[in-house]
């Protein structure tokens, strides 16, 4: 199995340089900060995301991303490439993200699309997180 040349760009890039790529973390239990953990039992891959939203016009803006993932280079581009959807979309918007659409950006092979889909768990799990908190 061979990995893309965007998958390969991204997982590098983000390891050159994890915290200009929003590698990281923040208090979870702050009002602005939601946060979605998943795992794939079955490969080991864990993906920790969190949004950092502000209210605007009575909707919720995603401000700022950070993730954590442990696991494969698919997994790590994935999260990476879901940070870029999210950054500046409203919750609604967020929610409408699918993993076919990380997998597309990044030309994830057939055997690796169950990292699209932990982002995409991912997304809705922070997003859940925070709405408990507004």
């Amino acid at each position: 199995m061979a990995y893309s040349k965007k998958v390969i760009d991204k997982f590098e890039k983000t390891l050159k340089e994890p915290e200009k790529n929003s590698v990281g973390k923040w208090d979870p239990s702050e009002d602005d900060i939601g946060t979605g953990m998943v795992g794939a039992p079955a490969c080991g891959d864990v993906m920790r995301l969190q949004i950092k939203c502000e209210a605007k016009d009575n909707t919720h803006v995603i401000k700022d991303v950070k993730f954590k993932t442990y696991g494969c280079g698919s997994a790590i581009a994935s999260s990476s490439e879901l940070v870029d959807m999210l950054k500046g979309k409203t919750l609604e918007e967020a929610k409408k993200i699918k993993n076919v659409e990380i997998a597309e950006a990044l030309d994830l092979p057939p055997i690796k699309i169950h990292c699209s889909v932990l982002a995409e768990d991912s997304i809705k799990q922070a997003v859940e997180d925070y709405e408990t908190k507004i």
